[in-house]
């Protein structure tokens, strides 16, 4: 029986990295995105590479909350499912709103991987021993640690932002371990590090997607950023590679890879429970699984 995993945003950058190397390892690979011709291309790529189950693509826009339940209705009857790789991120220099009304930010990043998530849980149990993979981000590290609300207080600043909706996935990752621990599905996050892909290309250029007090460091704060993207993103995939399949990891949850592919600390604020119950309150109510 093959092996089934998916991997969101899989048709270019880490996530396409991420299918690659999880198709040479043998598992049967969808990759998730919005457009069909890039999906063809990745799944050409992907196959090329595979040595199980033949590679596929599913279109779903993720921004969408009706699309991530139709996807998921999808896969879930499908049966089984081995490994749900939540890759999707985006970052944006000015403030967005979703189909669903939805800062969206905090919908690519957090609602999304989410609801998917939630609505997979019996194909991951089905499929068990298996994984969920959240992708994470050092930027969590600027993050303000305020859930009452979908938009945090103050002005809109794209890279914090990012880094609040990654630090409440993260949350979201690390209570979800602890709710399955035992179940047979292991949860973890994969910090990919720094890498050369169309979202640090453009977004992460502009001075204007930090607060004023960190404009002044710009220079300083950009030469650090290219150096440290400098890699490309087959390097950068290497944690959540890992933390899909390393048998080192086998009945593990709960962990955060880092870069080099190999469990590290936490980011700050990531345990705080408080902070969990916030995050989990407000994506029930803006993310529902029922109905």
């Amino acid at each position: 029986m093959e092996q089934r995993a998916v991997v969101t945003a899989g048709t270019g950058g880490i996530g396409l990295e991420t299918a690659v190397g999880l198709a040479a390892r043998g598992l049967a690979v969808t990759v998730v995105g919005r457009d069909p011709e890039r999906g063809a291309r990745a799944v050409e790529r992907i196959a090329a590479a595979a040595t199980g189950g033949r590679p596929r693509f599913l279109a779903a826009d993720l921004a969408s909350l009706d699309e991530v339940r139709t996807l998921a209705a999808r896969l879930a009857a499908e049966g089984p499912l081995k490994l749900l790789v939540n890759n999707v991120g985006a970052m944006f220099a000015q403030r967005q709103r979703t189909v669903d009304g939805i800062e969206a930010t905090f919908a690519v990043n957090h609602l999304s991987p989410y609801l998917l998530t939630e609505l997979l849980l019996d194909s991951l149990r089905d499929g068990g021993p298996s994984r969920i993979v959240n992708v994470s981000s050092s930027a969590i590290g600027l993050a303000r640690r305020t859930f009452a609300a979908v938009e945090p207080p103050g002005g809109y600043y794209g890279f914090h932002w990012y880094g609040r909706a990654k630090l409440a996935n993260l949350v979201y990752a690390l209570d979800l371990a602890e709710r399955l621990r035992g179940s047979g599905v292991a949860v973890l996050a994969a910090d990919p590090g720094g890498a050369a892909t169309a979202m640090t290309d453009g977004t992460m250029t502009s001075p204007a997607i930090v607060s004023p007090p960190l404009r002044l460091l710009w220079p300083l704060v950009r030469r650090r950023f290219e150096r440290s993207t400098a890699g490309p993103a087959s390097l950068a995939a290497r944690s959540s590679i890992a933390a899909a399949t390393d048998p080192a990891l086998e009945g593990r949850t709960g962990l955060l890879i880092g870069p080099e592919a190999h469990p590290v600390p936490l980011f700050r604020g990531s345990t705080d429970p408080r902070t969990a119950a916030d995050v989990l309150r407000l994506s029930r109510r803006l993310a529902p699984t029922g109905g």
